[in-house]
């Protein structure tokens, strides 16, 4: 089946920073306000790494303590001593110095232990095998101190890097919402609102979890293994050299296999976009499908994609799941070198037992530090590409500086004049729509603006309420221009009701008195009746109180009379009506277009329409066509005159 548009982008592909070093230095300087926690997060995030690579050392100790425990003390020292002791029988001594005499260096440690199972009870006592447990006590005492107190320090850092993480998240949420209000319309016009919502949720709480989690990892693991391979060649360097290389062999091996993996999972990536893509295109029109018979064919591409992405992802998965084994491999393959080394070493005496124990703990370290480093280095790259996306948003160009406007309306004594002159507009300097628009409203007048899509109708709308600045030219709102106006001025004298209806996730009384304060119940009451839609309204489990959701039943038409029933409540002198009966039916539309003469009553109004019916009764029509007024005047002087407006109008009945 052909392609009716690209696929969309499918899977969580980590999205790789243009500029890494740029985009961390800016994150960075971006933390200035927790500078200092930041600095004391990761001074003990060290300090933590630090104290865990003394612990190896104690358990060599204490291991070694142990061992020398288990042995008999039969040093030339202790035989003296036994020899010289009162409480030891003179035909003991006899007995013992004949066993002793036939210790040497050449005897085997099971001849030595029969050796000493011979001796008298008594002199055995004091040559009998004999732990410290006192320094055994004072190791554990250490040893236990130090993993407490590395443990504290890494609770203590990782509470301060998410106090940071969340508190930079919420401010970068906070620039967003103070940006976005200062954005001109251009720019969401221009960018899709899924990208700019991606940028505020998932972006910024991408920097904030991976930033919490990659930087004290990073610098813990750094510390690990840098310390780890230096304690480790103070200690033994024959040792270090054996555990080294074990290591080194085992992620060569790992990135031999991520080199092959890779293509995968980008393969995969690009399979599951299509295979979304292709989803999403037969169910969005699945009627279509189903009336041409397109079933089978629709299948068959189904099942090539889905093919292609089980092939996909079993090499992928086969090989990244090798990773966890090989992983073990290269921990169990280390320890295996040091025993075997550490074992000739220790039948040398050029270590101890403790040696071994201690190098067992050091390879640990030093090989789990290799892969945590690389999944921050992972991580950090997401957290540069997301941090780019949102500095792009943050630096986008705002809207002009309203510093030095003083001129203000009061939308009380505001007499309802309107002026268009010389108006000249593009969204780009290359593109211009509104070429040179003049046109005069009077107080109270209801001014119609009709024309072809594209005319540039609703464009003189958002001109009008400082959506966009103009070009060239000049409006004037009772004389003043509305340069010298505020944007929020302008728009405080507009009352606006919109083509694309709005309600929020709240009841149908704060729907209907959105940003308005003192306003009773009855005039809610009042203004729903007006518009036809109070008996709805009386049918809802809660009446004006229940809570409007996604997904309540509430059709367009019912959502575009709550949207009237609003403006009905705001007490402005302009009224803007753009398309407001679009989404109601003949009948509604009737009930409606009552309600709106009644919106319109000491107002200047203007209301773009397409149905022409709806403005029959307007004060005057402006007829636009590629920016321009072509024609002007009432509903029945531009049907005498045979011209556009008449075309348009007598094409609504044109079978």
């Amino acid at each position: 089946m052909a392609r009716l548009m690209g696929p969309p982008k499918g899977g969580n592909v980590i999205e790789k920073s243009k500029d890494f070093k740029g985009s961390m230095k800016r994150l960075f300087l971006s933390l200035e306000k927790w500078r200092y926690l930041f600095i004391f997060a990761l001074i003990l995030a060290m300090i933590s790494a630090i104290l865990s690579l003394n612990a190896p050392n104690q358990l060599s100790k204490i291991t070694d303590v142990i061992t020398e425990g288990l042995k008999p003390n039969i040093s030339e020292e202790t035989i003296n001593d036994v020899m010289t002791d009162t409480s030891v029988s003179m035909e003991d001594k006899i007995i013992a110095g004949e066993i002793f005499s036939k210790f040497s260096d050449d005897l085997t440690k099971e001849e030595i232990l029969k050796l000493i199972s011979d001796l008298p009870i008594s002199v055995y006592e004091k040559i009998k095998p004999s732990i410290d447990m006192v320094r055994v006590k004072e190791i554990a005492i250490v040893l236990g101190c130090l993993y407490l107190f590395s443990a504290l320090l890494s609770f203590i850092q990782a509470y301060s890097m998410t106090t940071i993480s969340n508190n930079f998240a919420k401010s970068l949420r906070s620039k967003i919402s103070n940006k976005i209000n200062k954005l001109p319309l251009k720019f969401f016009d221009q960018h899709e609102t899924g990208d700019i919502l991606s940028r505020v949720t998932n972006d910024v709480d991408l920097i904030g979890h991976n930033m919490n989690n990659s930087l004290a990892s990073l610098v813990t693991s750094s510390t690990l293994f840098i310390g780890s391979l230096i304690m480790m060649f103070v200690t033994n360097w024959i040792m270090a050299i054996t555990a080294v290389c074990a290591t080194v062999f085992g992620f060569m091996m790992m990135g031999i296999i991520l080199k092959k993996s890779q293509k995968y999972f980008v393969q995969r990536q690009v399979e599951l976009g299509d295979l979304n893509g292709h989803i999403e295109e037969i169910y969005s029109g699945h009627n279509v499908v189903k009336a041409y018979n397109g079933d089978k064919e629709a299948l068959e591409e189904f099942n090539r994609l889905n093919d292609r992405l089980y092939e996909c992802n079993r090499k992928s998965q086969f090989l990244s799941g090798l990773m966890h084994p090989i992983m073990g491999f290269v921990g169990n393959f280390g320890y295996v070198a040091v025993c075997v080394v550490g074992a000739l070493l220790t039948m040398n005496n050029v270590i101890s037992f403790g040696v071994i124990v201690a190098f067992m703990v050091y390879i640990r370290q030093f090989t789990n530090p290799l892969n945590q480093i690389a999944q921050a280095m992972t991580s950090l790259q997401s957290v540069a590409a997301a941090s780019e996306r949102v500095f792009e948003f943050l630096d986008e160009k705002e809207m002009n500086t309203q510093e030095n406007i003083t001129r203000h309306l009061d939308k009380s004594k505001v007499k309802g004049k309107i002026e268009f002159k010389n108006v000249k507009f593009g969204y780009d300097n290359d593109k211009v729509i509104i070429k040179d628009f003049n046109a005069l409203a009077k107080p109270g007048q209801k001014i119609a603006i009709v024309g072809p899509t594209g005319s540039g109708k609703t464009t003189m709308v958002n001109l009008l309420m400082k959506f966009y600045e103009i070009n060239s030219g000049n409006i004037y709102i009772d004389g003043v221009s509305t340069r010298e106006l505020s944007r929020e001025n302008v728009r405080d004298l507009f009352v606006m009701v919109l083509q694309d209806t709005w309600l929020f996730e709240g009841t149908v009384k704060e729907n209907i008195k959105f940003n308005k304060e003192d306003v009773s119940d009855e005039e809610i009451w009042e203004a729903l009746k007006v518009v036809g839609v109070d008996h709805f309204v009386k049918t809802l489990p809660n009446s004006i109180n229940t809570v409007l959701k996604d997904d309540e039943s509430i059709s367009a038409g019912q959502k575009q009379l709550l949207t009237i029933a609003r403006g009905m409540i705001v007490d402005a002198p302009f009224l803007i009506l753009d398309e407001a009966t679009s989404n109601v039916d003949t009948r509604t539309e009737e009930l409606v277009q009552k309600a709106m003469d009644k919106l319109t009553e000491g107002r200047t109004s203007f209301i773009i329409a397409h149905r022409l019916s709806t403005i029959k009764n307007a004060d005057l029509i402006l007829v636009m066509k590629d920016g321009n007024i072509i024609e002007q005047g009432n509903h029945n002087d531009l049907l005498k005159k045979k011209g556009f407006y008449a075309e348009l109008y007598n094409s609504q009945f044109q079978s």
